[in-house]
């Protein structure tokens, strides 16, 4: 019997370092009693990409459960909050109207109770602002929270946008210093096989070796364990997801003092979309697109202008080109290596999945971790089944964002084609043409977006669902109750949460209490 007692992590970035203190802390007894080993093993000259700035509001918990603190992190890693995603232009050609796709779950989402009173009565308001707070306090630029709430406590439901390469350094630092993971800074040369097809060590540049009874593959897009090693198959998605490109840049503020977006803005363009998000020091701003569908200088015309209509400097930006291709490993579990992050796959950067796959990646290598290498298999088996059915419910939910829209540029008409969507969104629409989505349609244990989530992407479209049959009068009641209450609770926050900037300004220089 062969005890599963060592950890190999190849690769750094956030991919990496999230992993491992994911990992460490999950079994922190095991660690500290030296009963299990967890390394990671980064080459001393490949730069970060730095997968995104913008988290889900999955990371508080991930942060709380590591052991870091609130406060230090957003002191050092140039922390803004946020509440969600609002979608500028998507609908129609002339750019005007936004809806938005706010973190905190509305009253009523899981039955349907609310979107099917908002379509039998055709309010005109959003279905967000009727049923949520979130998009009246995100359009005030508002904080989530008060300075006088602990760490990890909020108001509202939030998440973050952070410097990827501060905060890589900060998870860096903890691993190493408070949760007992080992480093080392070298290249590996050869990845040896044994006669199983099990990884048996790693040949290092600096002439070391090094083994473990399970590998963990975050090394980016080289795939180096995973697809180089192991020959595990790669599945594309172009033909569904059409982005390949991303042009990105940093944008300073005009002043110290402007708000600070407490969401991240998404503006629909000829192929593909703009992100913007809001750092207290800067904006991280970025063109997605398709090079099926237009040239990078026609693409780097439009960030341009973008940015001028925003208030910025283009002459001061440095854009920096990423080229990808959605898709994803056909395994992420392979014998005794794991990819995650990059090397798992990547999308696109639509609605910031790229983080919130390494956090429930990592958490669930934490717990079908297995005890023997014997059973190595039944964690395999566990953990593919989990993942596939997550990276096909994120592809369906970023494709229904461009199926929904109105836009008629070729990129957009193209999305609308039946052919570019699967099997199971269309199953879904076909279900939702005389229903709404609810938490039933999606059965999973930790689903990466909710049924609220499809709801506001579907309606913010004006999706149209014929519904049947009319809500019992005391349902009808029930939501009235909830439209009431939520005009209250915007008052009242609109009345006491401080702007995003005075909130961070505060912590920065108080701090947060410990819960």
């Amino acid at each position: 019997m062969a005890i599963v007692k060592s950890i190999t992590i190849v690769g750094g970035g956030s991919a990496g370092w999230l992993t491992a203190a994911i990992i460490a802390a999950a079994h922190k007894h095991r660690v500290e009693t030296g009963s299990l080993k967890i390394t990671l093993c980064e080459s001393p000259n490949i730069p970060n990409i730095g997968v995104g700035e913008g988290t889900w509001p999955t990371m508080p918990n991930t942060l709380q459960q590591i052991g870091i603190s609130e406060s230090e992190f957003i002191q050092r890693c140039d922390v803004s909050f946020k509440q969600g995603s609002k979608f500028v232009g998507w609908g129609q050609d002339d750019g005007q109207g936004f809806y938005y796709n706010p973190f905190d779950l509305p009253h009523g989402f899981a039955e349907g109770l609310s979107v099917e009173y908002w379509h039998h009565n055709k309010l005109t308001d959003s279905l967000a602002n009727v049923f949520s707070a979130q998009q009246s306090i995100c359009e005030l630029n508002k904080a989530p929270k008060l300075i006088t709430h602990p760490e990890y406590a909020h108001a509202l439901t939030y998440g973050y946008h952070l410097n990827a390469g501060a905060f890589v350094e900060l998870l860096k630092e903890h691993s190493l210093n408070k949760l007992g993971v080992k480093h080392i800074l070298a290249n590996v040369e050869h990845v040896e096989l044994a006669t199983n097809g099990e990884i048996s060590q790693l040949q290092l540049d600096n002439g070391a070796t090094l083994s473990a009874d399970l590998f963990i593959d975050c090394t980016g897009f080289k795939r180096l364990l995973i697809a180089q090693a192991l020959q595990v198959d790669f599945s594309p998605l172009k033909s569904c997801l059409f982005a390949d490109t991303a042009l990105a840049t940093q944008v300073d503020y005009a002043s110290t003092n402007d708000p600070i977006k407490s969401y991240t803005q998404s503006t629909a363009q000829t192929a593909g979309w703009v992100w913007d998000i809001g750092l207290p020091s800067r904006r991280g701003v970025g063109h997605v697109f398709s090079s099926d569908f237009q040239t990078d200088d026609a693409a780097e015309q439009a960030l341009v202008k973008y940015i001028q209509n925003t208030g910025g400097q283009p002459a001061n930006c440095n854009i920096r080109k990423i080229s990808f291709t959605a898709g994803h490993m056909k395994k992420f579990w392979h014998n005794n290596c794991v990819a995650v992050g990059l090397s798992a796959g990547f999308l696109e950067p639509l609605e910031a999945s790229a983080l919130v796959l390494i956090e429930l990646s990592a958490a669930k290598i934490a717990e079908v971790l297995p005890a023997t290498t014997e059973v190595m298999h039944i964690a395999e088996n566990r953990f593919n089944q989990t993942f596939k059915y997550h990276w096909q419910t994120a592809v369906d939910f970023l494709k229904l964002h461009y199926l929904m829209s109105a836009r008629t540029d070729e990129f957009w008409r193209e999305n609308r084609n039946s052919e570019t969507v699967s099997p199971h969104l269309q199953a879904l629409l076909n279900l939702w043409k005389h229903s709404v989505p609810k938490m039933l349609d999606f059965p999973a244990k930790n689903e990466l977006f909710h049924a609220a989530s499809y709801q506001f992407v579907l309606y913010g479209h004006n999706y149209k669902s014929e519904l049947l049959f009319e809500l019992p009068e005391h349902e009808k009641a029930y939501v009235q109750q909830i439209i009431q209450h939520n005009k209250q609770r915007i008052a009242q926050l609109t009345s006491a949460l401080p702007s995003n900037r005075e909130l961070i300004n505060n912590i920065k220089k108080y701090g947060l209490s410990r819960a």
